[in-house]
This record gives C-alpha cells, structure tokens and sequence, in this order.
C-alpha cells in the first residue's frame, strides 16, 4: 500500500519542482497530493528506505547543494527531506568516516573542502578508469545487459528536464557504475564508486544554468546505442566528452584520451 505524501518541497537547499516530485514519487512507488513539506524520493517503508536516505545527502554533495564550509544539522536535513533525523544523521556519520564532513560538536556537520587540484585528479583517475573500461565493453557486453540500463539512462534524461540535480546524481551513478559492473571487475567498480563519493560535480550547475544539462543526460542513450552498434571509438569518443562535462575540462580529456 503506498503513501500520500505532498510536492510543496525544498530540496537540501534548491527548490524542487513538480516534475521533479512526479519523478520521485514515480521512483518510490508514492501517491503525490499538494500541500506542506516532505520529499517523496525518500517515504516508503520498503527494504531499500535506509539506502535511498542515506543516499541523498551523499548526491546532495557531489552535486554541490550543499557547500563546502557550510555547517548542516541532522535534524534540519531530516525536516528537508521529510524522513526522520535518525537515518540522516547515521548518513552524515557515514560521511564523517570517509572525510567528506566534519563533525562539529553541538552544531552538526560541516562539509569539507576539496581543493580544485584534487578535482582534476580524481577527474583524470576517472577518466583512466571508466572511459577505457566502458569502451571495451563494445566487444563484450551482452545486449541484453546493456538494454535493461536504458531505463535508468530515461531516468537520468527525466531528472535533467526537471532541474533536479541530486536526482541526476543519483541516477547518473547507479548507470555507470552498473555498466562498468559488466566488465566483471568488482574491485574495478569499488574504485570507480569512491572516486564519484569523492568527486564534486560542480559542472554539472554550470550545465543546468547554460540549459545544458538535457542534452548531457541524453548522452547515457547515445552511449546506450554506440555499445549495442559494437562502435568501440563511437562509445570511447561519447565517455570522453561525457566526463568533460564534471570539470568543464572536456577539450582537456579530448586530447588526453581521444
């Protein structure tokens, strides 16, 4: 039995609209109504509840809605999000653990820096990592594979036509990391994983400003059509620019990995 919950929302400190509530609530499996705050993305009482909480301060993060220096409560996220403090603040611990906040006695939890050399380094890491990774795949992926991603690729292109970054995030990581999962490496897939928990997806509000980020969602399904085409340089050229877009550094990747 699904719940109803409201669409009148803040999301970690962006306004979320609409469709970005349609598409939450249709991710959750929750009846939408208008009214007072709550976050859809994260009611339910379903086995991946704890998951999908603790994963929304993380997306917040990447996505840059909540900003280094900054200090967040438990409590105050919690009533963001529309969930109770308990699971937040067992996130933001987990957070903590990493080296991505700060406990700050009495007050919460303040974001750490990263500094814009260490960008770029876990850009290019990534870029090493994913893009010969992903191109290989052209010759070995199994088709079937490849087409259950296309939903989350959809999903991807729903959340950058809503503006929802932390959505974006969120989508963009569960595709990749599933399409680099093809390639049967997990240790492969764990350090692609910490370098996104890592990374701050900073160009991805630029994307969203210039009205760009559609079209940069859109490239999952191009990069979906390449791998099932067996177009090994169609799928490398794709990945190259796709990754460009994090740092704004795409004729930078260009030159290195074209």
């Amino acid at each position: 039995m699904s719940e109803s919950l409201t669409c009148d929302v803040v999301v970690v400190g962006a306004g979320m609209t609409g469709a970005a509530c349609a598409l939450y609530a249709a991710r959750a499996g929750l009846d939408v109504t208008a009214g007072g705050p709550a976050l859809p993305a994260l009611g339910g009482r379903g086995p991946s509840y704890r998951e999908r909480v603790a994963d929304a301060p993380r997306a917040a993060l990447i996505a840059g809605e909540l900003r280094p220096g900054e200090v967040y409560s438990a409590p105050g996220l919690a009533a963001r999000f529309g969930v109770s403090a308990t699971p937040v603040r067992e996130a933001l611990l987990d957070l903590a653990k990493e080296g991505l906040v700060d406990v700050v006695p009495n007050k919460g939890y303040r974001v750490t820096a990263v500094s814009e050399r260490q960008l770029d380094e876990y850009t290019h890491v990534r870029a090493l990592v994913e893009i010969a990774t992903t191109a290989a795949l052209a010759g070995t992926a199994d088709p079937v594979a490849l087409a259950g991603l296309r939903p989350l690729a959809e999903e991807i292109v729903a959340a950058a036509a809503a503006g929802d970054l932390i959505a974006y995030v969120d989508a963009d990581r569960r595709f990749h990391l599933g399409l680099l999962a093809l390639a049967g490496n997990g240790h492969l897939v764990e350090v692609a994983r910490d370098l996104r928990h890592r990374s701050r997806l900073y160009g991805l509000t630029a994307l969203a400003e210039q009205g760009r980020l559609r079209a940069s969602a859109e490239e999952h399904l191009e990069l979906l059509d390449a791998l099932l085409a067996r177009d090994t340089e169609a799928v490398r050229a794709v990945m190259t620019r796709h990754l460009g877009h994090v740092r704004g550094v795409g004729q930078r990747l260009t030159a290195d990995f074209a």
